[in-house]
C-alpha cells in the first residue's frame, strides 16, 4: 500500500466497499446489455435496434445527471448520503423490472392486447432504467473522489484498481447469465435478482464507515475555485448534453432547449468567472469517443458477434466476458505499466491496440481468430476510463469531485444520447445498404425511415419482412447475418479521434517539461 496514506481497517473497508459498489453497477450494465443485445427484450417488447439502444441509453444518460449534480453538492451532503441514495435506486429498479415482466407474462396475450401490454412494459422498463442510471451515477459520484483522496500520490494506479471492479462485475454477471442459458429468455427476472447480493454487501460495508474529507476541502480550496477548473466551457458542454437528453424525454422544443442551456451556462459562468482550463476541456471532448468505444461497443458486442460465435458453437456473451477478464487482470497490475508509459502514453498505446482489435472483430470468423481479435480489443479498452479519471485528478486536484466526476458523467451522457444509438444506427444502415445494393426490389418493400437524435436512418422493418415469401425472408436474414458484424469497422473512427488527441497532449506536456501530477495550488 502507498505510504501516502495509512491503510487502516476503516480505509480498507471503504476501498473494498467502493469496489463492490462498482461491481454492482457493472452487473446491472451487463445484464441489461445481454437482455437487449441478445434480443430477449427486443423480441418480448417489439423493438428495433435503435429503439433497443434508446432503452439501453435510458440506463446510461441519467448516470450523467446524478454524477454531475451530486458532484456539486457531495462535499456538503456527505459520501454516506450518496451511497444510501444509490442503494434505494437499485431497489426501485428491481420493483419496476418485476412489474414490466408481469405486464407481458400472460401467454394468452395477442394482437392489440399484446401491443398494449408491451407499451406498458416499455414504460416501466424505461423509467426503471432511468432510476437505475441515477443509482449507477451516484455510485461513481462518491467512489472516485473517495479513492483519489485515500491515495493522493498514486491516483491513476488506485483508480485503475478501483475500476477493476467494473470488468469484475461484467465477468461475474456474464458467467451467471451464460450458465443460466436459455432459461434467461423465459424468466429474465433472475438477472435482476442477482444485483441484490453485491448491493447489500456494499451497503453493510459502507453504512458506518468513516469517509475521508476530500483533498480539495482539506486543502482549503474554495467552492468557486472548484467550479473555475471546469469553467463555462465545461458547463456549456454538460448543459447542452443534459438538456438535449431531457428534451427528448419530455418533448421540449429546440428553442426551449437552447434557452435552458444558455441560462445554465451563463449562471455557472457568472459564479465561476472562468472559461475553464483548456486541457480540461480537451479531456472532456475526448471522453465522448472514449465512452462510445468502451461502453457503447460493450453494449452491442454480444449481438454483433452472435453470428460468428454461433457458427463456432459458443454463446456470443463469452466475447464480452473474455475481454472483461483481461481488463480486470490488467487493471489490478497497472502500477508498473503506467510508470513506464505515463498516463497519456498509456492512453495513446491503448488507442492503437483498440483500433486494430475492433477492425479485426468486424470480420473475424472461427473461434481462434475471434478470440485473438477480442484479446486486442480487450487490452486496448482496459485502461481508457480509469486512466482518464487519473489524468483529470492528477492535473486538476483543485477541481475536487466536480472535474473528476463531471468528465465521467459527460462520457456516459454522450454514449447514452449519441454513441449507443449511433452504433445501433450503423448496424441498421449497414444492413439496409447491403440489401439496397444486392436486392433493390426488396429494399423498397422492407426498408423504412425513422429518426433519432442525430437525424434520419434506414431500418429493415421486421413487420414488413414477415409479409415476404420465405425465399425473400431468407435473403434479408442472410444480409443481417453477414453485415451486422461489419458495423464494428465503422466504430474504429472513435479511437482514431482519441489517438490524435492524446498524441497532441503528449506533445504539449513535453513542451512543458514533461507530464507530472499537480499538487494543490500549482496552477
Amino acid at each position: 500500500m502507498p505510504s501516502s496514506h495509512t491503510y487502516d481497517a476503516n480505509s480498507k473497508k471503504i476501498f473494498w466497499g467502493c469496489f463492490i459498489a462498482l461491481v454492482t453497477t457493472s452487473m446491472a450494465f451487463i445484464t441489461r446489455a445481454i437482455l437487449i443485445g441478445s434480443g430477449v427484450w427486443p423480441e418480448q417488447f417489439g423493438l428495433d435496434k435503435v429503439q433497443a439502444s434508446e432503452l439501453f441509453g435510458a440506463g446510461i444518460w441519467p448516470f450523467a445527471i446524478s454524477i454531475i449534480l451530486f458532484s456539486l453538492v457531495i462535499d456538503r451532503i456527505g459520501y454516506r448520503a450518496a451511497m444510501l441514495f444509490s442503494f434505494v435506486c437499485y431497489a426501485l429498479y428491481g420493483v419496476f423490472a418485476y412489474m414490466a415482466y408481469a405486464a407481458v407474462s400472460d401467454p394468452a396475450l395477442s394482437g392489440e392486447a399484446l401491443a398494449a401490454a408491451q407499451g406498458k412494459a416499455w414504460n416501466l422498463l424505461y423509467f426503471g432504467s432511468i432510476i437505475l442510471g441515477l443509482g449507477n451515477g451516484t455510485v461513481e459520484a462518491f467512489i472516485n473522489p473517495v479513492v483519489a483522496t485515500l491515495f493522493p500520490k498514486e491516483k491513476t494506479k488506485w483508480l485503475n484498481i478501483l475500476h477493476a471492479g467494473w470488468p469484475g462485475g461484467l465477468v461475474l454477471g456474464g458467467v451467471i447469465t451464460i450458465a443460466l442459458g436459455s432459461s434467461v429468455a423465459d424468466n429474465w427476472l433472475v438477472l435482476v435478482a442477482i444485483l441484490v447480493a453485491p448491493a447489500i454487501i456494499y451497503l453493510v460495508m459502507l453504512f458506518k464507515a468513516q469517509f475521508p474529507v476530500n483533498e480539495r476541502v482539506a486543502a482549503g480550496a474554495s467552492y468557486r475555485q472548484m467550479l473555475a477548473e471546469f469553467g463555462i466551457a465545461g458547463a456549456f458542454i454538460a448543459s447542452a448534453l443534459i438538456v438535449s437528453q431531457l428534451g427528448q424525454v419530455f418533448g421540449w422544443s429546440g428553442g426551449l432547449r437552447w434557452t435552458l442551456v444558455a441560462i445554465l451556462t451563463i449562471g455557472y459562468g457568472a459564479y465561476a468567472r472562468s472559461f475553464g482550463r483548456p486541457v480540461m476541456i480537451i479531456l472532456v471532448l475526448l471522453m465522448m469517443p472514449l465512452a462510445t468505444t468502451e461502453i457503447g461497443t460493450d453494449s452491442w458486442i454480444s449481438g454483433l458477434m452472435e453470428e460468428p460465435m454461433g457458427e463456432a458453437g459458443w454463446n456470443p456473451a463469452w466475447v464480452l466476458v473474455y475481454t472483461s477478464a483481461i481488463m480486470m487482470i490488467l487493471r489490478f497490475n497497472v502500477g508498473p505499466i503506467v510508470k513506464v508509459l505515463t498516463p497519456l502514453g498509456l492512453l495513446a498505446a491503448c488507442c492503437v491496440v483498440a483500433i486494430i482489435g475492433l477492425y479485426l472483430l468486424s470480420f473475424a470468423h472461427g473461434l481462434a481468430f475471434i478470440f485473438f481479435a477480442a484479446t486486442l480489443y480487450g487490452i486496448g479498452k482496459t485502461f481508457f476510463w480509469p486512466t482518464m479519471l487519473g489524468v483529470v485528478s492528477e492535473q486538476f486536484p483543485t477541481g475536487g469531485a466536480l472535474t473528476l466526476n463531471a468528465i465521467a458523467g459527460i462520457g456516459m451522457l454522450a454514449v447514452g444520447i449519441i454513441g449507443g444509438p449511433l452504433i445501433g444506427k450503423l448496424q441498421e444502415t449497414t444492413v439496409a445498404e447491403a440489401i439496397e445494393a444486392d436486392h433493390p426490389a426488396l429494399y423498397e418493400q422492407v426498408v423504412s425511415k425513422r429518426d433519432y437524435v442525430l437525424g434520419d436512418y434506414s431500418v429493415v422493418d421486421a413487420t414488413k419482412v414477415e409479409t415476404l415469401p420465405e425465399a425473400d425472408q431468407a435473403k434479408i436474414q442472410l444480409a443481417r447475418e453477414e453485415k451486422t458484424q461489419s458495423a464494428l469497422a465503422k466504430v474504429v473512427v472513435f479511437p482514431v479521434i482519441m489517438l490524435v488527441g492524446y498524441l497532441g497532449l503528449i506533445l504539449y506536456y513535453k513542451s512543458q517539461g514533461g507530464y507530472r501530477a499537480q499538487a494543490m495550488g500549482m496552477h
